[in-house]
C-alpha cells in the first residue's frame, strides 16, 4: 500500500485519541477539577503520538511539509465533526459546511502540483 495511505490511516488513528485528549474531558470530566482532567488527557495523548509521529514521517518521505499539514488539518476535521454529533451530541450548522469548503480549497491549492500532473 502507499505511503501517503499508511499515513492517513495513522493520522486518524492519532486525530481520535487527540480529539478525546483535548476535549472529551469537557463533557466526560467537567465534575473534576481541571488538573486531574489534564493528567488523564495527557495520558489519552500519550497514544496519539504513538500514531501521529510513525504517520508524520512516513508522510514526509512523499509529500512537502505544507502538504502534510493540510492532510492533517483535513484528517483532524473529519474526525472531529463525527465528534461532536455523535458524542458531544451538539447540532451540526452550516458553518461547518463552509469550514469543510475552505479546506477543500486548501487541499487544492497545496496539492496543486499533483493534481494536475506535474
Amino acid at each position: 500500500m502507499s505511503k501517503i495511505f499508511y499515513t492517513v490511516i495513522l493520522l486518524c488513528c492519532s486525530n481520535i485519541f487527540m480529539t478525546f485528549a483535548w476535549y472529551a474531558h469537557l463533557k466526560s470530566w467537567s465534575d473534576k477539577p481541571w488538573v486531574v482532567a489534564a493528567f488523564l488527557s495527557w495520558g489519552i495523548a500519550f497514544f496519539e503520538y504513538m500514531f501521529q509521529v510513525p504517520g508524520n514521517r512516513i508522510g514526509a518521505q512523499v509529500l512537502t511539509l505544507g502538504q502534510l499539514k493540510i492532510l492533517q488539518e483535513v484528517v483532524t476535521l473529519s474526525v472531529f465533526v463525527p465528534f461532536v454529533i455523535f458524542y458531544m451530541k451538539e447540532k451540526i450548522t452550516l458553518d461547518y459546511l463552509w469550514a469543510a469548503i475552505c479546506m477543500l480549497g486548501a487541499v487544492f491549492f497545496i496539492f496543486r502540483k499533483k493534481l494536475m500532473g506535474a
